[in-house]
């Protein structure tokens, strides 16, 4: 029996992973299905939404304040001793002048009772709730600011993670071809048609070559991470991109003539709802001068017993009723309220300087970024033309030396500057992808 356990045991072993395997879930995204993924699940979404919901609960305990209050108590002594009450002794036949203690009431005194009000008129509840569903806009439009800022950040991950494999595919395509010259020149050396340092040239560029490979695939990989980071996955969750980069359609960009239109951004909205903000306080202390009236009643009961018998239903209790209302105007505070009304017209003129400020400076970042994106564009098409360029010189200095004509040492001079324009051309790509983005962000045309 043992014998049998120890041989499927690694057969279990394997199916086991296998199995675990099977449960690893995979997810195949495309940008916009990134984005998406990212709304329902990147952690400041997730609490912006939850910060919106806040609000609709504080709206509607705002709103509360203004319906019936009610509520219900129930209070219960028990005198260890009677309070004593002083009464002029004259009254019993004594002398004037001296007073007679004297213990009223009995030990056990029980009151139920049930009290009710309602706001009938209170200028500053009105303005509390208009400011209630002005911080619930508030917090929506920030939900709003956190997935335009989300979509922002998955795009430019993904597409670092797309440029990254074209980068990658490009260098294993340079050491097919490095490696395919080190091992001709390897074969003329061992027949003693090149000198050493003929082969040592190609064998340090190939080093160099397999080092830098190592590098970019640990980037790639990282790159990867950040994105399953930004849409809110767990970092070694299986992720399929399903998008991929079309380098004619980034070089034929027609450049937005848009004309920056500050009221489109979440930023200025979000300044614009504060500024409304601010003009409620104000408004909270001018109406601090119309007076409120407010409506009350309370039903009790009692009683009291020199025995603990309260809740015996023969005895007797005494119930007391009551309705009433309450006006209430405040005349003068020693000018406090004009003090504060002053301070709040100040607040206010310092957001609207601010909403100036932010307007300009919104218009300036949208000038910015669409030069960002033109200086961007053009230095991809030259980067690009420097790579096809860099790769018909390999073309022809690799034909040369295959002919005999050439010296390795222009191949290897070939091979280097291929490798920096194959560089430049992806950071000149993924530049001009990152200032695309950041110009439709500044345009206010990422909803």
């Amino acid at each position: 029996m043992k014998k049998i356990f120890l041989f499927l045991t690694p057969f279990i072993f394997t199916a086991g992973i296998a199995v675990a395997q099977d449960r690893v879930e995979t997810f195949s995204f495309s940008l916009p299905q990134a984005i998406e993924y990212a709304y329902q699940h990147q952690a400041d979404v997730v609490n912006a939404q939850i910060d919106e919901q806040v609000s609709n609960a504080k709206v509607n305990e705002v709103i509360g304040m203004g319906l019936p209050q009610l509520s219900a108590s129930f209070d219960l002594k028990d005198f260890e001793q009677l309070p004593t009450s002083l009464i002029p002794a004259e009254f019993f036949g004594g002398k004037a002048g001296e007073f007679l203690g004297i213990k009223f009431g009995t030990r056990w005194n029980a009151t139920a009772g049930v009290n009710a009000s309602q706001l009938i008129f209170e200028p500053s509840y009105l303005v509390g709730v208009q400011a209630s569903k002005t911080y619930r806009e508030l917090s929506q439009k920030n939900l709003t600011r956190t997935k335009i800022e989300t979509a922002v950040s998955v795009s430019k991950a993904y597409y670092n993670v797309l440029v990254s494999r074209e980068r990658m595919k490009l260098m294993e395509a340079n050491m097919i071809r490095v490696q395919k010259l080190r091992d001709d020149t390897k074969a003329l050396y061992d027949n003693g048609f090149v000198e050493k340092i003929d082969l040592d040239r190609i064998v340090l560029t190939y080093n160099n070559l397999s080092t830098e490979k190592e590098n970019v695939s640990r980037l790639l990989i990282l790159s990867e991470f950040m994105l399953r980071f930004q849409v809110g996955m767990d970092i070694h969750t299986n992720l399929v991109l399903t998008d991929s980069l079309n380098a004619g359609q980034i070089k034929n960009t027609m450049m937005n003539a848009e004309k920056p239109d500050v009221t489109k951004r979440i930023e200025y909205s979000l300044l614009k709802t504060q500024q409304h903000l601010q003009s409620l306080d104000l408004k909270r202390y001018k109406v601090q001068y119309v007076p409120s009236i407010v409506a009350y009643g309370s039903l009790s009961t009692s009683a009291q017993r020199n025995q603990f018998n309260i809740f015996d239903s023969d005895k007797k209790w005494y119930p007391t009723g009551i309705i009433g209302a309450t006006f209430s105007w405040k005349l003068f505070d020693g000018l406090q309220r004009e003090r504060k009304i002053d301070q709040a017209k100040l607040a206010l003129k310092k957001v609207d300087n601010e909403l100036q400020q932010v307007a300009n400076a919104l218009s300036l970042e949208a000038e910015v970024n669409r030069t960002s994106l033109t200086n961007a564009l053009a230095s991809f098409n030259t980067q690009q033309q420097n790579l096809d360029l860099a790769n018909e010189v390999v073309r022809v200095s690799k034909a040369k030396y295959d002919q005999g004509v050439g010296s390795n040492l222009e191949v290897i001079n070939a091979e280097t500057s291929l490798k920096e324009a194959q560089s430049n051309y992806y950071n000149s790509l993924y530049d001009a992808l990152v200032a695309k983005v950041n110009l439709e962000k500044a345009l206010g045309n990422i909803k």
